[in-house]
Order: C-alpha cells, then structure tokens, then sequence
C-alpha cells in the first residue's frame, strides 16, 4: 500500500510542476518549497488546488504509515 502512495505522490509532484512551469518558466522543484516567493503561483487557483491534492496524499501516506506502526 505505501508504495501506491509513493507513486501517487511522484505522480502528482510532477503534475505540480508542470502546472507551476505554465506559469513561470524554468521554476524548479526548490523553487516549489516555497511557492509563497512567487505572487503568480501564490494567487493561481488551478496551482494552488494541484498544490493541495499534493499535500492530501502526503498526510494521507503520513496517517496511513502511523497506523500501520500502530498495528505492528
């Protein structure tokens, strides 16, 4: 199972950047630690909800990897 979160992860990590490289060119993926540097993506709706389908499947990889040791 965590092995279809981490490949959901990449999957969407890469969807993220190149959301983020149609609104400014030649970003790179240090650039999106802090995208809160860049108003355009700040502001950007479609950025911002990719970002969060991003940060969904990393706390759901995160709940889902403590319940697992949990039950270890």
């Amino acid at each position: 199972m965590q092995n279809i979160f981490d490949e959901l992860i990449a999957q969407q990590k890469k969807k993220v950047l190149i959301c983020a490289e149609r609104i400014i060119p030649h970003l790179t993926e240090d650039d999106l630690l802090q995208p809160n540097d860049f108003p355009s993506l700040e502001l950007n709706p479609h950025f911002r909800y990719e970002e969060g389908v991003l940060e969904g499947l990393m706390t759901a990889r995160m709940a889902f990897l403590a319940q697992t040791k949990g039950d270890a």
